[in-house]
């Protein structure tokens, strides 16, 4: 096993290992297997191994991912377990539509249970190699069972079909081996040395098929870091990597720590964050370069000004410094952060690019809202009415939508109009009854356009359609970001009407996303900043790295159990190590979340990190500041926390220029205060002392609030 550390060259070792066995060991290529996650890693792998031996010997090599190889596998040996070998590979609509057929089979509808609900449980089932008989016997809430009765249906409808799935691919292999001990025989002959790149990010089954065919001459060797392993969501089990040591008791076990891209600050970072880790394999990182500059700390009032103070650096870098646009990366935790980071860019006319996804207003969930926006806006918009009609679905087919739009020709009537006065038209009851669910939704948020805000009609949108709860409900990966999507549209929506009380019309909303989901992510240059997901930037490098939003609940996000946590420091610890010479963390005092604003506590991971090593804006070293606030604020040996005897400045305060006076720990009841959300009130009740102090007021225009001192950033009245 190679323990490679971030930056330490790991992907030339498997390339080199081959090159090796075949002009030093006179190895067989045919008798070599090496497997990874992607076409572009094993397309690299096998260049690579070509101009090491200056000569086309990679051409009986076993090199690809772990899907393209063992379908191989099965195209020549899959009719000994029943299946024909020009077997179909049914792709992810394939599988769900045979799935949603299994479903009316079965009688179970998807509004009680999403299709994709089902697809992904089933997939994580097969990753994890539980087939349908275990899968039904541990079935334990409703989902789970219904998803074991799909499970099994839909497992006997791919054999009709003679088709796989993805999945399948994986987990084919392991029941072809056991019912045919002959042909694990062959292949462990055949593949005597066995590669496997990104280890820890392997699932069961793939461990399962690696350790079958390397049990004979157990020369298996895999290259990763469990430090890395941040895809447990999508089936990976860092316990491949960690325990692979007990697998094979005599293995050894090199550690490549020595790291060619980033300074030595940045490493140690890195270092002091992921040794709070329990489950782990320890190593450290070393730089090959100097120690460079300090971690910058950058501290917001909201997401809105960490993004100015994002962009600020950028330009001051690029004009003091000469770097270019292609050097700065931007990472989120969560794709809808980069709303506001985009609005931004483009206010600064700084070219971006978003990685790993889409810019936020071409995101379909966010131009489906939107589209019902426009629609209520003006009723003859046919491309918006077309866009939501079955939006959340409504079983209004294509053969209807047609014969309305005939309807609607031959009255000489808007297709709305149409919709409306569709018992005219001699449709069936059941479309017409579809047809006045849709219409009432739109009557109502007309009415409701006169008198409120964007929020209003957009939060009544969601309420009216349960288009948020539908999407959680599904309850995958992907159906609970566009969740976050839309979440972060309300929020929008909510700073919109804010700022503009008396203004802010819906027209108005509408053309600031308009200009915003017209702009043209930069096609004609290579020369731009790139955002993107922590996720979305595992193996690259950028000289300069944001990494936004370092607060708790959001990164590390939502994290309830320790193994969750864990793995949020290791993809704090991704984020850290693909700078090479510059990075800024940043976290917001405040942000919209829901379409509220929250107050926010700094990341866990940010006092993890050697406060020796980061500096503030102003320069001051973060080991100093903590020292002058020991001095000035007194020091809880109790608690083992600054007791700080001020509170935060309001962002309205700090963002208009003046100078707050501090609210000071010894509020009491009857003191007169101002917050920056809820404007004046009255403290009611003072409730502990220090960190967890809470304090009861309440407001002129806004009620009685509960509010935690530390994060409240009240300003007292004289």
């Amino acid at each position: 096993m190679v323990l490679a550390g971030a930056g330490s060259g790991k992907t030339r070792v498997i390339t080199y290992r081959i090159a090796y066995l075949i002009r030093n060991e006179g190895v067989a290529p045919r008798n070599i297997l090496a497997l990874t996650f992607t076409n572009k890693a094993a397309g690299e792998m096998r260049h690579r191994v070509d101009t090491l031996l200056h000569r086309g010997s990679s051409s009986g090599l076993w090199i690809g991912t772990f899907h393209s190889v063992f379908a191989r596998l099965l195209r020549e040996y899959i009719h000994l377990i029943g299946y024909d070998r020009n077997f179909s590979i049914f792709d992810s609509e394939d599988s769900k539509s045979l799935m949603r057929q299994s479903m009316s089979e079965l009688d179970i509808s998807q509004e009680s249970v999403p299709v994709n609900t089902i697809q992904g449980m089933i997939s994580r089932a097969k990753n994890s190699f539980i087939l349908p008989a275990e899968f039904h016997s541990k079935a334990s809430d409703y989902n789970q069972q219904k998803a074991s009765q799909v499970y099994e249906l839909y497992t006997r409808k791919l054999r009709e079909n003679n088709a796989l799935d993805f999945d399948d691919l994986l987990i084919k292999p392991i029941e072809l081996f056991n019912a045919r001990p002959e042909v694990l025989s062959e292949l462990q002959e055949m593949f005597r040395y066995i590669m496997i790149d990104e280890y820890q990010d392997t699932n069961r089954a793939q461990y399962l098929v690696a350790k079958m065919l390397g049990a004979r001459h157990r020369n298996i060797f895999v290259v990763g870091d469990d430090a890395q392993s941040i895809y447990s969501w999508r089936g990976a089990d860092i316990s491949n990597i960690l325990n692979f040591q007990d697998d094979y008791n005599d293995a050894l076990t090199f550690k490549l720590v020595e790291n060619y891209r980033s300074t030595g600050n940045i490493l140690k970072a890195a270092n002091s964050v992921i040794s709070r880790n329990q489950r782990q394999i320890k190593k450290e990182l070393i730089s090959h370069r100097d120690e460079g500059e300090p971690l910058t700390l950058i501290e917001a009032f909201n997401e809105r000004n960490e993004a100015e103070k994002i962009g600020n650096y950028i330009h001051s870098l690029r004009s003091k410094q000469g770097y270019e646009y292609r050097s700065f990366a931007v990472f989120y935790r969560t794709n809808a952060q980069s709303r506001v980071l985009e609005d931004l860019m483009r206010q600064q006319k700084i070219p971006y690019r978003i990685f790993g996804s889409v810019s936020f207003y071409k995101r379909k969930e966010i131009k489906d809202a939107v589209a019902y926006l426009r629609f209520i806006l003006n009723e003859r918009d046919s491309e918006s009415l077309l866009r939501i009609i079955n939006f959340p679905p409504r079983k209004i087919g294509e053969v209807s939508i047609n014969k309305l739009k005939e309807f609607a020709e031959k009255e000489d009537i808007t297709l709305y109009e149409a919709i409306r006065g569709a018992a005219e038209g001699g449709f069936p009851a059941r479309l017409l009854n579809a047809l006045n669910s849709f219409s009432s939704v739109i009557e109502a948020l007309k009415v409701l356009r006169e008198s409120g805000t964007v929020f209003d009609v957009l939060t009544e949108l969601f309420s009216l359609t349960s288009i948020p709860l539908l999407l959680q409900a599904e309850n995958t990966p992907e159906s609970l970001a566009r969740h976050e999507n839309l979440q972060e549209l309300l929020s929008m929506a909510r700073d919109f009407s804010d700022h503009n009380p008396d203004t802010g019309s819906l027209s108005d909303f509408l053309e600031n996303i308009s200009l915003a989901s017209d702009y043209e992510e930069t096609q004609d240059s290579d020369n731009f900043v790139s955002l993107m997901t922590v996720h979305a930037a595992k193996g690259l490098e950028y000289p300069v790295v944001f990494v936004t939003g370092l607060e708790e609940r959001l990164f590390p996000l939502n994290c309830y159990e320790p193994e969750e946590l864990e793995e949020e420091r290791r993809l704090f610890y991704v984020a850290v190590t693909r700078a090479q010479e510059k990075i800024f963390l940043s976290w917001a005092q405040s942000r919209y979340q829901y379409g509220q604003q929250h107050y926010c506590i700094k990341s866990v991971f940010i006092s993890e990190i050697d406060s020796t090593i980061v500096q503030t804006e102003s320069g001051t070293l973060l080991s100093d500041r903590l020292v002058k606030e020991k001095s000035e604020s007194g020091f809880s040996s109790q608690s083992g926390r600054y007791q700080s005897k001020m509170a935060t400045p309001s962002p309205a305060a700090a963002t208009s220029g003046g100078q707050p006076k501090p609210a000071r720990s010894g509020l009491r009841q009857g003191t007169m205060v101002h917050h920056a959300l809820f404007g004046p009130g009255t403290v009611l009740d003072v409730q502990g002392s220090g960190a967890k102090q809470k304090v009861r007021i309440s407001f002129r225009s806004a009620g009685e609030k509960t509010l935690m001192v530390q994060y409240a950033n009240l300003k007292i009245q004289q």
